[in-house]
């Protein structure tokens, strides 16, 4: 039976190993692949047609009207939106392998079709009445709506607790005020989903959420953004000046709107990761066509050794990303409730492998990869946001590795008011901490209980369980030492929170790989299956050595003498010494 209200990696912070989580790998039903087919044809066909203009769209930085005409012709804007109000009801796997076909062509039309359906108008989705989707869902499927998600302002990027925006109520109306920065789609769309302050003006966290429409009087947008990358895709400001919103507009619950927020972008990382699934497949293609045609010292440079070293890496990320994105969209599917951490570290894992595949890309092709004639870099430019946007990586990690310990923080709180009552009464307090000092035991001597090992993978994979099982030793080890370290602190303690949340990513990913592997050894048989176990061989291997050696620095780092440095050039403005 699925447990829906677990989540894997949660519970791997605690020593459990949910494996009814990820086994067996998430597969499209048939009815969706067959759909799915159709559509990726169609999106290959079309963007294939526009291949020689993306580049001048880019240094125009404008999509043209006809072009997006033709994406709503097409209806990629109606991906999820359900069949019965003219979308094509997409689930995640389905939306993302779609927005994958896209991304493999152009990132910034990847984008424009991604901000509406995967934040634009996923809070109505997810939280809108059905009055409100009766209203809105016609006109967002055709495109004749295009969605934006409000949230970002000056001042106020990832702390979005902090904003500025206000709602107040006025009658059976809210009147909305404030600026919105580099909203997608700001300059073309007509639906927005804005967050504002509803609580009182010094009141943080006080958020409620809002469907805007581009016809009310107030709303408007600033000039097109010039951006480093996708730039052909609509950047704008939004200005909400005195805009009366209809009280049937709020979205969700009133006070509720960081809730709402955050899970728009749980639910709609899928896209994100789609789309660097598909530039990532991309720039293999482009790769290895250049090192096959390229020949030096008289023979083609995929012969060489560090040529292989490169492209082999390439398809071990794009491997585990597809296999990470395909998961954390089945637990959408699926009905989970608690993916958050699985979801953060899809988008973190994707972006990053997005960005090495385009740098190492980018090298094979040596200077033509550097000319703006040839593709890698407008890739690396339109690469470079994925890191940024939705959630920087850095503010990710801390909130992967602190939700990760909650749990175990928890636990530890419990054990230690459970311990008094082993002095006071020791056969009473035996009885009330068994279950958490076996499970603590279990971690530190290495001994199996139930949970706490595979049991439903491939024999074949049996040493990669194994690795599995200790390196979830390592993870909840790591955990309770770096809460007994530093307490309520901890929240302060980036350094030690970043290195939990690196094991917390190589374990979800390695899992997901097993996962996927497992599925291709019970359908094609271990021979055929042989170039996959490579990838888990490989990205095994690598994850060993990463762990361990994180493992290590949670004791021995150099963390106060960089510290210091910092603060040294922050007290200088500038870097502090010269030859001269």
């Amino acid at each position: 039976m699925e447990k829906k209200n677990v989540s894997f990696m949660r519970s791997l912070c605690m020593g459990q190993i949910e494996e009814e989580v990820i086994l067996p790998f998430p597969t499209l039903s048939e009815s969706e692949r067959e759909t799915l087919q159709t559509v990726v044809s169609s999106v290959g066909q079309l963007m294939g047609s526009h291949e020689k203009e993306f580049r001048s769209w880019d240094e125009k930085a404008e999509l043209p009207p006809e072009f997006i005409a033709e994406l709503k012709e097409f209806g990629l804007f109606g991906l999820v939106i359900p069949e019965s109000d003219g979308g094509l009801g997409f689930g995640a796997g389905a939306y993302s392998r779609a927005l994958q076909e896209v991304g493999k062509y152009d990132a910034s039309v990847a984008v424009t079709i991604g901000a509406h359906s995967s934040i634009g108008m996923r809070g109505l989705l997810l939280f809108g009445t059905d009055e409100q989707k009766a209203q809105y869902y016609g006109k967002l499927a055709t495109g004749e709506m295009i969605a934006a998600f409000c949230l970002t302002e000056p001042g106020s990027g990832s702390d979005a607790a902090s904003i500025k925006t206000t709602a107040v109520k006025d009658g059976e109306d809210w009147v909305l005020n404030g600026s919105k920065i580099w909203i997608t789609n700001g300059g073309i769309a007509d639906f927005f989903t804005v967050f504002a302050k509803t609580g009182g003006v010094d009141e943080r966290g006080k958020l409620s959420a809002f469907i805007v429409t581009r016809d009310m009087e107030g709303v408007s947008n600033g000039p097109h953004e010039l951006k480093m990358g996708i730039r052909a895709s609509s950047t704008t400001t939004v200005t909400l000046d005195n805009v009366r919103v209809p009280a049937k507009n709020l979205l969700g619950e009133e006070g509720k709107g960081f809730k709402v927020a955050m899970n728009i972008l749980n639910s709609g990382r899928t896209g994100l990761g789609g789309g660097c699934v598909g530039g990532m497949k991309r720039v293999i293609a482009l790769a290895t066509q250049q090192a096959k045609g390229r020949v030096q010292f008289g023979k083609p440079i995929s012969e060489f050794g560090l040529m292989k070293q490169k492209v082999g890496q390439m398809v071990v990320d794009c491997y585990a990303t597809e296999a990470v994105v395909s998961m954390v969209a089945s637990f959408t599917d699926r009905g989970f409730s608690e993916y958050q951490v699985e979801a953060a570290i899809s988008k973190v894992f994707a972006s990053e492998c997005m960005w090495r595949t385009v740098d190492e890309g980018l090298q094979i092709a040596a200077g033509n990869g550097y000319m703006c004639e040839y593709p890698y870099e407008r890739a690396m430019r339109d690469s470079r946001i994925n890191r940024i946007f939705e959630g920087t990586n850095d503010v990710l990690r801390l909130f992967i590795a602190l939700t990760g310990m909650n749990d175990v923080g928890q636990e530890l709180r419990e054990l230690a008011g459970s311990l008094k009552g082993v002095f006071n009464d020791p056969i009473k307090g035996f009885g009330v901490i068994s279950e958490a000092a076996l499970r603590r035991a279990a971690l530190a001597t290495g001994i199996k209980r139930e949970g706490t090992s595979f049991s439903k993978l491939h024999v074949s994979l049996t040493p990669f369980a194994a690795q599995f099982e200790e390196h979830t030793r390592d993870l909840a080890t790591a955990t309770d030492r770096v809460l007994r370290k530093h307490g309520k602190q901890i929240i302060e303690k980036q350094f030690a929170t970043k290195r939990l949340a690196d094991i917390m990513i190589d374990l979800f990913v390695l899992a997901c790989v097993m996962s996927r592997v497992d599925s291709a050894i019970r359908s094609k048989g271990e021979e055929a299956a042989k170039p996959e176990r490579d990838i888990l061989t490989t990205f095994a291997g690598q994850a060993r050595r990463r762990i361990k050696t994180t493992m290590a620095e949670i004791d021995d780092n150099e963390d106060e003498a960089i510290k210091s440095l910092a603060d040294h050039a922050f007290e200088l403005e500038r870097f502090g010494w010269d030859t001269l």
